[in-house]
């Protein structure tokens, strides 16, 4: 009756190795992550499509939008007005990732926003659902 009881670790190079309990609960600890991890990342991804991009930032509303996405001053010739309400996530991602207009915008008025929305930095109004978008979805 010599035989190593399965709950205790044997020595093995240096160190113990796991026991197969051991190993179990980590299964059962991992699996448990995975399911209250999904419901999240579903969350995530719904509040992203959801998410507004207000096209200037609320405090640099008296700008206008060049073709490039710059600000521009109003009296600036070929600038565009700035949009009358925050986009989607939904819909800016549409025009991103598919050359989709954003809705109410003509082609080139679309892609100033759009351009301008390419030149978001943090601390800006849109940022964080913009940068959103740009991770991966699976």
């Amino acid at each position: 009756m010599d035989e190593p009881d399965q709950d205790q670790p044997e020595e093995a190079a240096g160190g113990a190795a796991p026991t197969r309990r051991h190993l179990l609960m980590l299964g059962a600890v991992s699996a448990s992550a995975v399911v209250t991890i999904r419901p999240a990342l579903a969350n995530t991804l719904g509040s992203v499509l959801t998410c507004e991009i207000p096209v200037p930032d609320r405090s640099l509303s008296a700008n206008y939008i060049a073709s490039d996405g710059s600000l521009v001053p109003s009296d600036t010739p070929g600038a565009f007005p700035p949009a009358p309400m925050p986009f989607k996530g939904e819909d800016v991602k549409a025009a991103l990732r598919y050359g989709r207009s954003l809705p109410g915008t003509d082609y080139a008025q679309s892609r100033a926003y759009t351009n301008y929305i390419r030149r978001l930095q943090r601390g800006m109004s849109g940022f964080t659902c913009y940068a959103s978008l740009q991770m991966p979805q699976r």
